[in-house]
Parts: C-alpha cells; structure tokens; sequence
C-alpha cells in the first residue's frame, strides 16, 4: 500500500477550508449586463425545471409509501406511532 503525502493533504484541505493560506481568487470575466441577465434567466430556468422533477420524485416516493402501508394495514400490521414519528 503506497503512503500519502499528510502534509500536503492537510494543507490542501486547508486552503479549502480556509484555515489555510488564502487561495487566490481569479478575477470573474466581465459580462455585459444583457449577458448577465440572460445568464441567471437560464439558471432560474434550470432550477425551476429541476425542483419541479424533484417534486414528481418525491410525489412518486408518497404514492410507493402509502401502498405499502395501505397493504400492511390490510394484513393486520400496526404501524402505530412509530410510522408517524418518522414520517414528520
């Protein structure tokens, strides 16, 4: 097995952190303010594509839910408190 380098580890970790000497930051290329515009209307578009594919995923992961409880309901299971609890 090969040994790591700590030391540049550690210090590499650091520097992200920010307990570390400061990295550098690169100057943002300037952008006209109609590119800037057009820039954060097409990450506003993205996420609200994103969250609404998140939405069906988490309506999907209910519906699964509630059938397993629906059936061990009907084979005489108590979920009880317990399903509760965890659900909020």
């Amino acid at each position: 097995m090969e040994s790591l380098d700590t030391k540049a580890l550690e210090d590499s970790l650091n520097t992200v952190t920010g307990k570390g000497p400061a990295v550098e930051e690169q100057a943002a290329p300037q952008m006209s303010t109609e590119e800037e515009i057009g820039f954060h209307k097409g990450a506003i578009n993205t996420l609200v594509a994103e969250r609404n594919e998140l939405v069906k995923m988490v309506a999907n992961v209910e519906a699964i839910l509630q059938a397993h409880l629906k059936r061990l309901k009907e084979l005489g299971v108590d979920i009880g408190a317990g399903a509760t609890e965890q659900k909020e």
